[in-house]
């Protein structure tokens, strides 16, 4: 079964996902990352630019296939075409279609009361289909 986590009280989504997908990438973890089409293009350019010497691999899902074979962050806004499913990075509103098929999802939450109130609305989807969530509340752990 699928392990899920919520990341809360992120104070920059974008920041936070490049931080995240960093320490993934690092231990080298396959992620698909998910949202908006106009959040994964925010992202995609923060990503090239968040940190002057470094680089994450990283490429759109749709890419030509040589590229997502090789690259170890797909972001795609249809989660049923990532070709990766080691762990899912939900940066989007809704339940994503197809996260069963993970082994890992994560939920990143920010400050936002909107964001909170969609979060508590897909905690409740998760739970109710017997998922075991487990909770990261970012203010405590910069505390």
């Amino acid at each position: 079964m699928t392990g899920v986590e919520f990341h809360f009280n992120a104070p920059d989504k974008v920041a936070y996902a490049c931080r995240l997908l960093r320490k993934a990438a690092a231990k080298g973890a396959k992620v698909a990352v998910t949202a908006d089409a106009a959040f994964l293009r925010e992202l995609d350019t923060v990503l090239w630019t968040f940190e002057p010497l470094e680089f994450l691999p990283h490429c759109l899902s749709n890419a030509e296939p040589r590229v997502i074979d090789a690259t170890p962050i797909v972001l795609c806004d249809d989660v049923r075409t990532a070709p990766h499913h080691d762990v899912l990075v939900n940066l989007g509103g809704e339940v994503p279609e197809g996260f069963e098929r993970f082994e890992r999802l994560i939920e990143v939450v920010s400050q936002s009361e909107d964001d909170r109130a969609g979060a508590r609305g897909r905690w409740q989807h998760y739970k109710a289909r017997g998922y075991d969530i487990k909770r990261v509340d970012l203010d405590l752990k910069d505390a």
